[in-house]
């Protein structure tokens, strides 16, 4: 059996009497291959995902050139090929990177993009294939917040943390495994400290009240953009350092349960964002080790890496501020609700229309807070009051000192200017060809009783006089006499 199973060292031959390649083409076959995939294996590179939820596609791909490590005036050597487009308009957007060490020369990760602007259940079937055993330990959650509208970031938050739970729970048990390791593996980073400096020994740092009672089990990051225009909230809203704490005090507070980082960030100067996103998904220079450090003074810079923050801290920056009762309402809030349950293991939106059909009502948010308080997105919301909401009817916002007025486009108030002036230049045509008729009609009465007017002025005053040379002259008997002299000695 064994010399059956031997390849003959021997050419075979056909039954046509000519000569075919036989073991010796099969032995190279059989030692080039492995060298070949071991050579293609050696070159692959790390391929890492990173699904982008929320902001608009113009703040996504502002976010997009802060990750990319190729700088607008490099220029793309050509066996990369073009710069890859992004798609972003619809739906579930895709676009990927070559993540370049800072030489720009070797290519440390393949970065696959996934971008998604609007938390609806509907699209969850859009992602769900993107989250499987091989994808779930390379990937990283990134929120986008905007500057511009602070007031919507709890509500938000809420609505994309409500999302991915319901997406988690519809995976299969493989995926949710490998969610279970990724936790362990999240909460043990960073928490080692050598037991003594000579030791080699380490030991583990417990976790700490509120740190990551609510793991998702992929890691987070919140990127909060356009930090630049808080200056135009503190000039034009009349924001104080009160409401800038609050908001940051709130933001540290529910991503402390997440086990989730921070950062502030502006398009000119995008920070630390891409040395926080490569080291959260373990890509490592191989010239030049960044490290990340906090930073939670600086208002428009702020930086809270990953297994960092904790209560104690957040209290430190402003006093007064429940941890403890916030904490405890963002676990109510993010509870998936009726309309994002389950069905067969997978997400589905029940419109409200069949939640009636079927006997069941959905609780509105009044009757929420009637039975289990203020929820904290409330709490927020309260506080950082939306100016584009609050007293829509006077235009007066708390968050202003004075009156709010939205003015209109030029173009339009010009040529709405251009009718009113038209129908004034009308109008005063119209006006003045009544009075020139009017004045016709009125002109031989109004002679007539001019004339009259004359003689009782005459009558009740007398002759008009003045005094020339010590002689009292008579005005109108001059006038007289001049009209007959010029009458009987005409000028020639």
């Amino acid at each position: 059996m064994a010399s059956a199973r031997r390849t003959p060292n021997f050419p075979t031959r056909s039954h046509g009497g000519h000569d075919r390649p036989g073991s010796r083409d099969a032995e190279k076959e059989q030692i080039w291959k492995p060298m070949l995939d071991n050579m293609s294996s050696g070159k692959r590179l790390p391929e890492k995902s990173l699904l982008v939820l929320g902001g608009t596609p113009e703040t996504q791909r502002e976010f997009l050139e802060s990750v990319s490590t190729e700088t607008a005036n490099s220029r793309r050597p050509p066996d990369r090929g073009r710069k890859p487009p992004v798609a972003n308009q619809f739906a579930l957007g895709y676009t990927y990177q070559d993540v370049l060490d800072t030489d720009q020369e070797d290519t440390l990760a393949r970065l696959s993009l996934y971008l998604l602007a609007t938390p609806s259940p509907s699209f969850t079937p859009l992602v769900k294939p993107y989250l499987n055993p091989r994808t779930l330990p390379n990937m990283l959650i990134v929120i986008l917040l905007d500057w511009n509208h602070p007031w919507l970031w709890i509500r938000q938050l809420r609505d994309w943390i409500r999302v991915l739970r319901s997406l988690i729970l519809s995976l299969d048990d493989a995926s949710k495994m490998v969610l279970e390791e990724n936790i362990q593996t999240l909460q043990d980073t960073g928490r080692n400290v050598a037991a003594e400096p000579s030791s080699m020994e380490s030991v583990k740092i417990p976790l700490g009240p509120g740190e990551w009672d609510e793991p998702l089990g992929i890691p987070l990051c919140v990127v909060c953009q356009n930090a630049d225009k808080i200056e135009l909230l503190e000039k034009e809203r009349g924001w104080k350092e009160e409401q800038f704490d609050f908001v940051l005090q709130y933001l540290r507070t529910i991503l402390l349960k997440h086990g989730s980082s921070l950062v502030y960030t502006m398009p000119t100067a995008p920070g630390s964002l891409q040395t926080l996103i490569h080291s959260t998904l373990g890509i490592k220079s191989l010239l030049k080790q960044e490290q990340l450090r906090h930073n939670v003074t600086d208002r428009d810079r702020v930086l809270v890496p990953p297994n960092w923050d904790s209560w104690a801290k957040i209290r430190i920056l402003r006093e007064g501020f429940d941890v403890e009762g916030i904490s405890e309402r963002w676990s109510v809030d993010i509870e998936i609700p009726r309309h994002m349950r389950t069905t067969n293991g997978q997400a589905v939106a029940i419109p409200e229309a069949a939640e009636q059909e079927k006997g069941g009502t959905q609780p509105s948010p009044v009757v929420e807070e009637e039975q289990h308080g203020p929820s904290a997105t409330s709490i927020y919301e309260d506080t950082i009051r939306n100016p584009e909401t609050d007293f829509p009817l006077t235009g007066v916002s708390k968050q202003t000192t004075g009156i709010e007025v939205t003015s209109k486009d030029p173009q339009k108030f010009l040529a709405e200017q251009v009718t009113v002036l038209e129908t004034l230049r009308r109008e005063d045509d119209n006006e003045a060809a009544m009075k020139a008729a009017r004045k016709e009609s009125d002109a031989p009465s109004t002679r007539a009783w001019t004339e009259e007017a004359s003689g009782v002025v005459e009558e009740h005053i007398g002759p008009v006089q003045f005094n020339m040379g010590g002689i009292q002259v008579n005005a109108d008997e001059m006038v007289k006499r001049l009209q007959v002299r010029q009458c009987h000695f005409p000028c020639w």
